[in-house]
């Protein structure tokens, strides 16, 4: 019983930016829980062999979702093949990263845009496929991937990603309270440092990083896999618009370097 509370058979998922770092290791997790799942990513070449490397359970779906017309023509290709849609991970992402004075447009519209616009209207399209999987006995899930950074301050001039990560965590309680009444339960993860080419240092000088985590580690690929795999199973049936830190301890459980009482 405790074991099938967290299986994923003859279920159907969708992960985009689902061909390396995070996305990869839900996608994986989700496979090896028995789940069908398809991965999308701008580089359909990363997306075919990742599919290939996961086995015949993982099916690439290459597509741009930088733009609400990518988004749209993902959910039409995965509809059209997939009408019912159990669980939607909103994993796609970007940085940037530069001096405050120097910041550019480009820089803020490319994170906003991926970071937040994108998992909007991609559930948006999905909807349907959403509501047709969904049950009370079986809610659909749609897991938005946020940060700490959304949570915690990070030193770095990353501003449209601070700002694109807090506000997912907030569309997250909103969308869940709209979708809830048709049985689609949205939550979110925000995950600290794990080895990625998103987080770079992670990956490149993971024991340095590894000091400043309480833990005293980083990430391992089956911590992010794991929590993905509670939420999108019976076990997180009853996890409605909350946002899980999966980071060690980094950003509820640090302690500031010069506390100030009152």
């Amino acid at each position: 019983m405790a074991l099938n509370l967290f299986s994923l058979e003859g279920r159907v998922a969708l992960v985009t930016g689902g061909s390396r770092g995070i996305g990869k290791m839900i996608a994986r997790g989700f496979v090896d829980v028995g789940a069908k799942v398809y991965i999308s990513s701008r580089k359909g070449a990363d997306c075919d062999a990742t599919a290939e490397e996961l086995g015949p359970n993982c099916i690439s779906m290459p597509q741009d979702i930088s733009t609400v017309e990518g988004v749209k023509s993902l959910a039409a290709r995965i509809t059209a093949v997939e009408p019912k849609l159990d669980i939607l991970v909103n994993n796609a992402g970007a940085a940037w990263g530069a001096d405050f004075d120097e910041f550019p447009e480009s820089g803020w519209d490319k994170v906003m845009d991926l970071n937040l616009k994108s998992p909007f209207f991609l559930t948006q399209a999905l909807h349907g496929a959403l509501k047709a999987a969904a049950s009370d006995d079986k809610p659909s899930k749609v897991i938005n991937i946020a940060s700490i950074d959304g949570i915690a301050l990070n030193p770095l001039e990353t501003y449209s990603y601070h700002a694109s990560k807090s506000a997912l965590i907030y569309l997250t309680r909103r969308l869940a309270a709209q979708l809830v009444k048709d049985r689609i339960v949205v939550t979110a993860i925000a995950p600290g440092p794990f080895a990625s080419q998103m987080n770079r240092a992670a990956r490149d000088h993971g024991d340095e990083v590894a000091k400043r985590v309480p833990l005293g580690r980083i990430g391992h690929d089956e911590d992010m896999a794991a929590a993905a795999i509670y939420l999108a199973s019976r076990a997180g049936d009853y996890v409605v618009g909350a946002t899980i830190p999966v980071d060690g301890g980094v950003a509820l459980a640090t302690l500031p370097r010069e506390a100030i009482s009152g």
